[in-house]
């Protein structure tokens, strides 16, 4: 039998519109979207249904959106395919909080609330700070550690072979995307973000995030939930407490995250939320994976199709 994990989607997933044919289509997908919008106390759904753009990719928007979204994919596949088993789950970034809820390790209420929170003080941070980040394409880990150490910036995420961001000071980034060039980089790409995510310019928000933590329920996941911080399982309440207060300036691990999956036996991935980035990354880890993935009603039948006939 092959083993399947779930994976959620982050930040930078965020599209107008998104949910939107979900909600429309399906009633008991509109009633996880109203619940949410109760729970916060905003129209969080009519931000990600109607946008402006410039809503929708504010963080503390950003964050409950997507986690918002990739709820109601995973709750319409449980729903479509009630003999859906799953023994892992793992999330990038913000994503770890939807992986989290969906082993029930918190509340789905508990995660929306978190989310908008840490994207909240994810803000003031960025506000407080003049930070940002780059893509660097087509250089290995080992020189763009060098390029980071150069320049005085950070690695902040190891999504997969060739695919590596670094985050700091805005004028130490455009410093390090030179040097990355120079080390024969293929492309370093500033990235339209707000501030230096998985860096030190964001420890501004781990003291409140921890007080938010402390009055949540956690519980030991039912299921593998895959740290970013440190690749391997959460284990128990008090750990992942420490983990995701840490994760807000530390590297996303999700290569190795994800090799620790495969090296597990797990064939099958699904992904859940807006986009399909997470499905790119692991073909570059592993071209033989199965990936599925649920953003909308289209990928959702198909995705329903592929499980229902042992397509994948």
């Amino acid at each position: 039998m092959s083993k399947t994990a779930l994976l959620f989607a982050g930040q930078g997933a965020q599209v107008v519109g998104m949910g939107k044919d979900l909600a429309e289509k399906f009633p008991s997908g509109k009633v996880w979207f109203d619940r949410a919008n109760s729970v916060l106390g905003y129209d969080l759904t009519s931000i990600c249904f109607n946008g402006p753009e410039a809503e929708v990719t504010k963080t503390e928007n950003a964050q409950p959106g997507i986690f918002l979204v990739s709820w109601v994919a995973f709750q319409l596949l449980k729903e479509h395919v009630p003999t859906l088993t799953f023994e892992a789950t793992a999330g990038l970034s913000l994503g770890e909080f939807t992986a989290l809820a969906a082993a029930d390790a918190m509340s789905y209420e508990d995660g929306l609330k978190l989310v908008r929170q840490r994207g909240r003080f994810m803000q003031e941070a960025c506000e407080a700070t003049r930070g940002g980040m780059a893509a660097i394409i087509g250089l290995d880990e080992k020189p763009t550690r060098e390029v980071c150490a150069q320049a005085g910036v950070v690695l902040a995420n190891l999504n997969c072979p060739g695919q590596l961001v670094i985050s700091g000071e805005t004028e130490k980034i455009a410093q390090a995307c030179e040097l990355a060039k120079a080390k024969g980089a293929r492309r370093a790409l500033p990235l339209a973000v707000a501030g230096a995510y998985h860096s030190p310019l964001m420890a501004g928000a781990q003291p409140k995030l921890q007080a938010e933590l402390a009055r949540v329920n956690l519980t030991q996941p039912r299921v593998t939930v895959v740290s970013n911080v440190t690749a391997r399982p959460h284990n128990g309440a008090d750990s992942i407490r420490s983990r995701l207060v840490e994760q807000v300036t530390s590297s996303v691990r999700w290569e190795e995250s994800m090799r620790f999956l495969l090296e597990q036996g797990f064939t099958r991935f699904i992904e859940l939320g807006p986009g399909t980035a997470l499905s790119g990354f692991l073909k570059r880890v592993d071209k033989n994976a199965i990936m599925l993935n649920v953003a909308d009603v289209a990928s959702l039948q198909a995705t329903v199709t592929s499980l229902g006939t042992g397509n994948a």
